[in-house]
């Protein structure tokens, strides 16, 4: 029997996911603010560089109380509005519901665990270039890799699941990791393009002195990652970059929020990895000084 699934947070990430796994055939359910009269009434469009699709009928809900109890709660908020786990998540729960958050940053894993348990949780990073360009319709421009890891035991099973729902899904040997390793792109990508005015990448990159700017953060993220504990290669740099450069004008999440005047996750990408570096020991002052300019800006 296939699993019934809940999207926590259906903005651009959770409606893309969530998309693709009703495409693919599953029972999906939504759950929506302000995108839900849009979405009820004409359905969710993606345009794909993998293949636009469109779903006319989407099980969305205003409410969790609504959905009831799901298999599989994917949690794809931003980290801002983490507040509410309890009171959201707790109605879509039955005992062996599995929870997999697809939030940016650290701390989401182990506050989930310690609200839920952590043999619930799993936690994914996306590798992917999405935008919402209005209510109901999804920009997919590249990428789509989800590296997915915890301690639930249906970890392979779910890994396959996306794989099968034209979602790439690899199974990750060491979720701290590949957390610091998206992070290596986080931090400095979001950050200086909200430092910068709010720009697109191509922009940021193109800018006198942004590139070392982007190299230096990268090279204190991949240090904070190592006196932690995980090794990242140093030639992830070159690789960051270079995947960085096709993606044209990529607006990250944080900047749209920014420019938008939304809350940013400042804590979750830039707060709670600069703490855990200070902490093991890592001299890290871009990343000091990055995440005190954001906290003006932003908070």
């Amino acid at each position: 029997m296939k699993p019934t699934i809940a999207i926590v947070g259906a903005g651009a990430v959770g409606s893309y996911y969530g998309g693709r796994l009703a495409e693919a055939g599953h029972e999906v359910h939504f759950l929506l603010r302000a995108d839900y009269e849009a979405v009820r009434e004409n359905g969710l469009k993606v345009e794909s560089c993998d293949g636009n699709f469109f779903l006319p009928a989407v099980k969305a809900s205003r409410s969790p109380e609504d959905i009831g109890p799901v298999d599989l709660v994917i949690v794809a908020w931003k980290a801002t509005a983490n507040e509410h786990y309890r009171s959201v998540i707790t109605p879509i729960l039955h005992e062996t519901t599995t929870i997999l958050t697809l939030q940016n940053g650290l701390g989401h894993v182990e506050q989930l665990g310690e609200l839920f348990g952590p043999e619930r949780i799993l936690g994914a990073l996306c590798f992917v270039c999405i935008n919402r360009l209005a209510p109901g319709l999804i920009s997919h421009t590249g990428g789509g890799l989800i590296a997915m890891g915890g301690d639930a035991p249906q970890l392979a099973e779910f890994a396959t699941l996306f794989n099968e729902s034209k979602i790439p899904c690899q199974v990750a040997d060491n979720l701290g990791e590949a957390q610091w390793r998206k992070l290596v792109w986080n931090i400095p990508f979001n950050g200086l393009c909200i430092t910068e005015g709010g720009i697109d990448t191509e922009e940021l990159l193109q800018r006198p002195g942004c590139e070392d700017e982007v190299r230096t953060l990268m090279a204190e993220v991949i240090l904070s990652a190592k006196t932690l504990g995980y090794e990242i290669e140093e030639k992830f740099i070159n690789d960051q970059i270079e995947r960085t450069r096709p993606m044209g004008k990529y607006r990250p999440s944080s900047m749209i929020d920014y420019v938008n005047g939304s809350p940013v996750e400042v804590e979750a990408i830039w707060g709670e990895p600069l703490r855990r570096a200070q902490a093991a020991g890592a001299s890290v002052p871009k990343m000091t000084a990055l995440y005190q300019t954001i906290k003006k800006l932003c908070l």
